[in-house]
């Protein structure tokens, strides 16, 4: 209850509605199980919506002509090109990460946590 007391209770910063949006957070004047419930329910659900919402990123920023913000003219043969190189060298970093935190999380679960 304290941490998520402390963490909500930065939002009161925020000028003239800052109380208000905390207690909305709240759902009450005091963090309740009801509160870390929704938050719990929250941190499930975003990484969810991430994951698309990142492939939409990529989907659109890797498109034909998004690596020429000059203008250059591509037809003479000396550019690169964008969508095949970049694309597969981006799935290796993801499939890099993955492996990574595959291995972090699978084989040392308690390497990040408390001695």
């Amino acid at each position: 209850y304290w941490g998520a007391t402390v963490i909500t209770s930065l939002f009161s910063v925020v000028p003239l509605f800052g109380d208000h949006l905390v207690r909305l957070m709240w759902g009450g004047y005091t963090v309740g199980s009801p509160t870390l419930n929704r938050f719990y329910s929250f941190h499930f659900l975003l990484p969810l919506l991430m994951v698309p919402l990142s492939m939409l990123h990529l989907f659109f920023l890797h498109k034909l002509g998004s690596s020429n913000p000059l203008g250059v003219d591509g037809d003479d043969g000396e550019c690169i090109p964008f969508h095949p190189i970049y694309t597969i060298s981006d799935l290796g970093g993801v499939i890099v990460t993955c492996f990574l935190l595959s291995v972090l999380v699978f084989e040392f679960p308690r390497l990040l946590g408390d001695p």
